[in-house]
């Protein structure tokens, strides 16, 4: 009985590093002004396209470019041709738990 718990309490500790595992690799691909203001944003309203994104951050759109294609690629954003605009919305629903823990902490 022992060492079955034992097995249990193993599998439990090995599934509590993969989701922390998980959960650096999303804040490590977020843990920048400018992707935090887009998550922000896009919490709020829910699809937006480059140039609307740079209007609002007051960005560069080369520089906002490369965050949007990176969050992409990384599983945040999720992105919707129409002609030649590319609407960005968030892919992972999570990143507004995110967004609002930062608005509601100390670390702002």
């Amino acid at each position: 009985m022992f060492i079955y718990l034992h097995e249990i309490s193993n599998m439990n500790q090995i599934i509590e590093i993969e989701r922390m595992e998980k959960a650096a690799y999303t804040l490590k691909a977020i843990s920048n002004g400018t992707r935090l203001c887009v998550i922000s944003l896009l919490s709020q309203k829910e699809e937006m396209n480059v140039s609307q994104l740079g209007e609002e951050l007051n960005c560069e759109q080369s520089l906002l470019s490369h965050h949007l294609t990176d969050m992409r690629a990384k599983g945040i954003l999720n992105c919707r041709r129409d002609g030649k605009n590319c609407y960005y919305s968030l892919k992972n629903k999570q990143m507004i738990q995110i967004i609002d823990c930062i608005r509601t902490c100390n670390c702002v």
